[in-house]
């Protein structure tokens, strides 16, 4: 990457991006040498304006972040950084330094909390329960669901179908995962089809 180091004095702003929920998580800055580091680490260090020196996200309360990916914008003066956070980015313990109300994408962390609970099975996780059963039981699961949700839409409050729909995406994901198949796989595909027509 041509990365243009001179044009602020040395330091470029950098945007954290979680990888999976895409939620922007906060806003650092960054030297040629911070850059450096996180390329070899593949941790997020910045240069801390305040500290006056470099600083890897995370070095005193472990919530660091895994670097998955690096764009340069089109200036060439500003990172945007993909990462995966272990545990909350700010330091006031959210999980974003910007406030936002919820997590508009929790469905992809939704899809990572269950990949959780099949690699690492958790005592009374339901999802495990589900595992245990096989794929037979979790895709009646997704059939079930699925008519509830009809019912609802046809018969019941929207509350209720609020809840049917939450179920039939929740048993969803689950099946997705028993068949080794990511949610970003579906939206690329739904990309694809919307482009198509």
């Amino acid at each position: 990457m041509n990365i243009d180091f001179n044009k602020s004095g040395g330091l470029i702003p950098v945007i954290i991006q979680d990888d999976q929920t895409l939620e922007v998580l906060m806003l650092g800055y960054m030297n040629e040498e911070a850059y450096e580091q996180t390329l070899s680490e593949n941790v997020v260090t910045f240069f801390s304006r305040t500290k006056n020196r470099l600083w890897t996200k995370g070095e005193e309360s472990g919530n660091i972040l895994k670097v998955t990916s690096i764009k340069l914008d089109c200036d060439n003066d500003t990172l945007l950084i993909k990462a995966n956070p272990h545990g909350p980015t700010c330091h006031t313990g959210s999980r974003s330094c910007f406030s936002t109300d919820f997590n508009q994408n929790f469905l992809f962390k939704l899809e990572e909390i269950i990949d959780d609970r099949f690699t690492n099975p958790a005592e009374g996780s339901y999802v495990n329960k589900l595992q245990k059963k096989g794929l037979n039981k979790i895709a009646q699961k997704v059939g079930e669901e699925g008519v509830e949700t009809v019912i609802a839409a046809l018969n019941e409050t929207e509350e209720d179908l609020i809840n049917e729909a939450s179920d039939l995406l929740f048993h969803l994901l689950v099946l997705l995962r028993a068949k080794d198949l990511k949610l970003k796989t579906i939206a690329e595909n739904l990309e694809r089809r919307h482009t198509i027509k």
